[in-house]
């Protein structure tokens, strides 16, 4: 298994050669006065999203590939299956990279490249015909029936802890709601919140000096990854998004708060005293930040909130709405004229909601939507809605820099969504396994044929490779870097979600398109991961083909 192990690697090698020079030859056409061009990229987005997604691919593979290594001479069948797991993924990962390239060497700046003649080598297709073989995947599939899971994730005996703590929590607590929440549109549980409140949640992401439960010089990312995936494990509407929102407003006020600011709404925060949404998106231009029109306009004493917002997740029983909002009237100042408002309201339940106070309103709608509910998502309207000087983040030095405060505290909400995502493809892939155990079709358990074992394992693979890759990601900002590995997670995850509960519910049959069975909810959920916290055409074309460019110049 080692020498196969080292072999993965090499073809992987192949394939990141193969992407470096796509890269440099785009890197070229792109640059301009020494940066790459956001107006020349957008003239190449097909093949530069291809790019980023092939790259995403392969640093997923070779994750899982590190992983496997400490398991290549386990004899034990788990680590066997990891192996497999790992094996597989890579070649799948380099055969969809040939496949991209195929009929478009030229276009991708590789037509008669060396890389290429490499990809396309003896050792590369040897390798690709051994582990994509029907026999090898049966194989894996054979494995993964005897140990009924997917394998191994090495974690630590203290995060295993802390997993179980919160599994266990999840199965009795979450689990029992879930259903009713998402089929009826309901709010959570109060009773959740102050449970997972008193179990510390929401100060995962808040250092020690402050209430919370980081350690003051150690971030440690990896304990708010496991706690996301078990409470979206069990319901993603319910419980597995309530700790993304108390970590966006820690991250700015922790960046560019004054410390007036971190004493007093951090501790709040991390006890769940205060629950916080926050407030970006406006209707008429998603993804677009630096065009924001959200205005707020100085008055004595503080600002005057005018404008929409679209999907504020929580705002109704939010006490604290994170607020983007544009304090320069100028609009060609672009993302420097705005600036980060903690905008105070009642918490409130239901679908609607309306406040008034100093003269000013701000009011508040749910969006109807297919999955993600519970927590609701809202459409908001403030009127002239009064927020104190003092409720500028940063006070006056935080004037204008809103953007650059939200842009450092999305890599740790897009490192939870690919968490989030983790679990709810977990969760379905364990449901398409029990029932395929169970279901008998032509006098045989639905497991027993070759394509549902092709499919189990596959989902299988892209749940091993997400996770290490997250778990990766969660290292790599503990260290202070990491802002793309975060975006190239949640940009595999999201769309490995959408896979995996495709694919089981499609196991399912009729029973799960009749919400019979939790994974219908599993696979409405999931839609949305390739959605919010930056979608993944933005995430694929400005931050991780933009970062494969720059590392060109």
């Amino acid at each position: 298994m080692g020498e196969q192990i080292t072999v993965a690697i090499d073809v992987l090698e192949v394939g990141e050669r193969v992407l470096a020079t796509s890269a440099a030859y785009f890197a070229g056409l792109c640059e301009q006065n020494g940066r790459i061009s956001t107006t020349r990229m957008d003239q190449y987005q097909r093949s530069l999203f291809d790019l980023a997604a092939s790259a995403t691919n392969l640093a997923a593979a070779r994750q899982l590939l590190n992983h496997a290594h400490r398991y290549q001479a386990d004899e034990q069948t788990r680590g066997q299956l990891v192996v497999h797991l790992a094996l597989l993924n890579a070649a799948t990962a380099v055969q969809e990279l040939r496949g991209q390239i195929d009929l478009r060497a030229a276009e991708l700046g590789l037509d008669g490249s060396t890389p290429v003649v490499d990809l396309n080598g003896t050792a590369v297709t040897t390798f690709l015909r051994q582990q994509r073989a029907n026999q090898n995947i049966e194989t894996a599939a054979k494995l993964l029936l005897q140990i009924n899971n997917s394998g191994p994730n090495g974690l630590n005996a203290e995060q295993r802890d802390l997993q179980a703590i919160f599994r266990r929590f999840a199965q009795e607590k979450v689990a029992p709601f879930a259903e009713e929440i998402h089929r009826e549109d309901r709010d959570l549980p109060e009773t959740m919140l102050r449970e997972l409140a008193q179990m510390g949640c929401f100060g995962l992401s808040i250092p020690e000096r402050y209430g919370g439960f980081q350690n003051d010089t150690q971030p440690d990312h990896m304990a708010m990854v496991i706690v996301s995936a078990e409470l979206a494990r069990a319901s993603f509407g319910t419980a597995g998004s309530l700790i993304t929102r108390p970590e966006l407003l820690a991250k700015a006020l922790l960046q560019g708060g004054t410390e007036a600011q971190k004493q007093k709404w951090l501790p709040l925060i991390a006890t769940g005293e205060r629950q916080a949404a926050v407030a970006i998106t406006e209707p008429d231009f998603g993804s677009d930040v630096a065009r924001l029109a959200t205005a707020a306009r100085k008055v004595p004493g503080g600002w005057r909130l005018n404008g929409s917002k679209m999907w504020c997740t929580f705002a109704g029983r939010a006490d604290l709405i994170v607020v983007l909002a544009r304090t320069d009237p100028d609009l060609s100042q672009g993302h420097r004229g705005l600036t980060l408002f903690i905008v105070e309201k009642p918490a409130a339940t239901g679908h609607n909601f309306s406040h008034t106070t100093n003269g000013g309103s701000v009011s508040g709608y749910a969006i109807p939507t297919i999955g993600y509910r519970g927590m609701h998502s809202f459409a908001l309207t403030f009127d002239d809605y009064f927020v104190p000087d003092v409720n500028v983040i940063g006070e006056k030095n935080g004037l204008g820099r809103g953007f650059y405060l939200q842009m450092h505290s999305f890599s740790g909400s897009r490192l939870q969504t690919a968490a989030r995502a983790l679990g709810v493809m977990t969760a379905a892939f364990y449901e398409a396994l029990k029932y395929t155990r169970e279901r008998q079709v032509f006098g045989r358990p639905l497991c027993d044929y070759q394509l549902v074992q092709h499919k189990l394992v596959a989902m299988a693979r892209l749940i091993q490779a997400g996770r290490q890759f997250t778990y990766h990601a969660a290292r790599e900002l503990d260290a202070g870097r990491g802002a793309e590995t975060a975006a190239m997670a949640k940009f595999f995850t999201g769309r490995a979600a959408e896979w995996v509960t495709r694919e089981a519910l499609q196991l399912h049959g009729g029973m799960g398109y009749a919400e019979e069975f939790p994974v219908s909810r599993h696979f409405v959920d999931a839609r949305v991961f390739s959605i919010f916290e930056g979608a993944e055409e933005v995430l694929a074309l400005r931050i991780i083909a933009r970062g494969l460019l720059r590392e060109c110049l």
